[in-house]
């Protein structure tokens, strides 16, 4: 299964459990954070994703990183259920996956749109018009700038990607040249 697939299941689990009476900004928040926080710490990582750390050892770092932190109830279980499973390494496309199902269920879609340099704000404004129309929903975009893609924008709506960059059209045309 990939790591996409199982990032949308522990998602949409944790955002059943949050809408059926926790709170989804204070968890979306908490997930910010404990990312972060595993994101800027090499240790932490190493200790998480390294199978010849035995899980108890990994459960009681998680444990004392709870006791410091302090979070909801819904986050330490849901970090638990997270390191019982070994799926603590996955927690960033998790919380990514989260918020974009948090947004679905309050019917507002999350876009990327990636390009060669920095939009104009009326290009931002006509990108916002265009998805809006295209997914029949407001949309929240976010941007961002990738010099590698030479030109173009390459867009992504959920799991969905519409890719019209340069690069990708110059890497089509490498392959139908070597084909012929």
């Amino acid at each position: 299964m990939s790591t996409e697939t199982i990032a949308r299941r522990y998602a949409i689990a944790l955002a059943d459990v949050v809408t059926n009476g926790g709170d989804p900004e204070t968890v979306k928040n908490e997930l910010v954070a404990w990312n972060e926080m595993i994101g800027a710490s090499s240790d932490l990582q190493s200790v998480f994703s390294s199978p010849a750390i035995q899980h108890a050892a990994k459960e009681k770092v998680l444990e004392t990183l709870i006791a410091k932190a302090s979070p909801s109830k819904t986050t330490s279980n849901f970090l638990r259920i997270l390191v019982k499973n070994g799926r603590i390494g996955e927690l960033s496309q998790i919380q990514e996956r989260f918020e974009e199902e948090l947004a679905d269920r309050s019917g507002v879609v999350v876009a990327s749109v990636v390009s060669a340099r920095d939009l104009p704000e009326t290009e931002k404004g006509a990108f916002q018009a265009n998805l809006e129309k295209l997914t029949g929903r407001t949309v929240e975009i976010e941007y961002g700038v990738d010099p590698e893609i030479i030109g173009g924008v390459v867009t992504r709506i959920g799991s969905t990607v519409y890719d019209s960059s340069v690069r990708t059209k110059l890497e089509n045309l490498r392959e139908e040249l070597a084909a012929a």
